[in-house]
């Protein structure tokens, strides 16, 4: 069995000791990703929707990296630090993911590790995903 450590080479990541992506046999799994530039810096300071589409631009660019994408994402989880403005980073979710509809986790936070930081995203992709299926199972 195979893995594939990918790294960004953030300070942070050798830091704590973690991979911006780990792959092992076409199960993707992207760490915790924020709005941050390749030169880091921080992207939407104060506009929880314009970070939100970054950090999806930042896993979709980590994805690319390794001949995946978005349409090959199951499962998101959302950390956001105001959950009375839920719906400007769900909205940004919604326009990336609403074809796909993958298992979505929105979590609230006291903060992030930098206060201009108001969304931290992780996501998992298995690859090669062909089609969606979708099948309903009732209320509950």
């Amino acid at each position: 069995m195979k893995r594939i450590n990918l790294s960004s080479d953030t300070p942070w990541e050798h830091l704590i000791g973690f991979s911006r992506l780990v792959e092992v046999n076409g199960l993707i799994y992207i760490s915790g990703t924020t709005a941050i530039n390749s030169k880091g810096e921080v992207i939407g300071v104060g506009d929880p929707y314009l970070q939100t589409k970054r950090v999806i631009e930042n896993i979709a660019n980590a994805l690319e990296s390794v001949g995946s994408n978005l349409r090959d994402v199951v499962r998101t989880r959302l950390f956001i630090t105001d959950m009375t403005r839920w719906e400007s980073y769900i909205m940004a979710h919604r326009e990336a993911f609403e074809n796909l509809r993958p298992a979505c986790t929105l979590i609230g936070v006291e903060r992030l590790i930098d206060s201009r930081l108001l969304v931290n995203m992780e996501a998992e992709a298995v690859r090669g995903i062909d089609s969606v299926q979708e099948k309903k199972i009732g209320k509950y």
